[in-house]
């Protein structure tokens, strides 16, 4: 199997929203974003499925390593190979790859997310980094574009955080800081259990998402304001990304928040379709000077 094939297999098999918005993309952008991509679940994978940290550490090194073969042009995995024909294409710096694999030693560590400023860091470096290297892909020319790209990163990693805070703790991770769930009063116990039939703790659960909703809606905001009108057509897959997670973001409001009884989960169908109709709005915006949108 060719690298190329590998890191397509690896992105498709995914079901990633992100490929859904890849679709749209020329064949070479394409390339580098899935070979972009089969990089971040590499290294996802494994500070999600193994379990034994010194294990977890030990890979994640490897990459580390593989990186610097990567910049040296002598990369032994496909997935390397192919980041080498990325760089020859496209711009992406060196500290971007090992930001994100200092994301996953924060998340191997175990160590818990305190304070906001924690999980600034734990967005800035599992997501945000994941939009610079996007953008240097897609092409951009305006330094306001890399304030868009951080902003929608955040935007994006505060929508999985709440879409997927009941499955984290199966793997004993609470990302909402715990400082600020302090101030709301809820406890471990209560991220593991959901709502119940406790009426203050339901409240105070509640509030919480709602607090960390707002802020994703925030950035959601953010990132269209900071985007320059010079780069808006060759970002578009960038918001065709964000429809795509806005569309997650709203699914959440309409069940309450309850994603322990109700995961707010979107069908593969509903993607494409977000993505399709995000794709022909811009194409028309663009021309026309339409206000930017994400809700589709």
């Amino acid at each position: 199997m060719s690298p190329e094939k590998y890191c397509e297999d690896k992105t498709r098999g995914s079901g990633s929203s992100f490929f859904y918005a890849f679709l749209f993309l020329s064949p070479e952008k394409r390339r580098a974003m899935m070979a972009l991509y089969a990089f971040c679940r590499e290294v996802d994978d494994i500070a999600d499925e193994i379990k034994e940290k010194e294990v977890a550490v030990r890979k994640l090194v490897f990459w580390q390593e593989e990186i610097d073969r990567v910049f040296e042009g002598v990369a032994r995995h496909p997935v390397g190979k192919e980041l080498m024909w990325t760089l020859a294409h496209y711009p992406i710096e060196k500290s971007m790859f090992t930001e994100m694999i200092e994301g996953m030693l924060m998340d191997v560590s175990g160590k818990p997310i305190v304070t906001d400023e924690d999980l600034n860091l734990y967005c800035y470096r599992v997501a945000g980094v994941v939009g610079l290297m996007s953008i240097a892909v897609f092409g951009f020319t305006q330094e306001a574009s890399k304030t868009f790209a951080l902003r929608m990163g955040d935007a994006l990693q505060l929508t999985n955080i709440l879409r997927d805070v009941h499955e984290d703790t199966k793997i004993e991770r609470i990302y909402l800081p715990q400082q600020i769930r302090a101030k709301f009063k809820v406890t471990d116990h209560d991220i593991r259990q959901g709502f119940t039939d406790h009426e203050e703790a339901n409240a105070n659960l509640k509030a919480l998402m709602q607090h960390y909703y707002d802020k994703a809606e925030q950035a959601y905001a953010d990132a269209l304001k900071a985007l320059p009108a010079e780069d808006r057509k060759s970002l578009t897959p960038s918001l065709m990304m964000g429809a795509i997670y806005y569309a997650h973001l709203a699914k959440l409001k309409k069940v309450n928040f309850d994603v322990w009884q109700h995961p707010a989960r979107l069908t593969p169908l509903k993607k494409i379709w977000v993505a399709w109709k995000a794709y022909r709005y811009e194409k028309k915006a663009v021309k026309k000077g339409l206000p930017l949108r994400l809700d589709f």
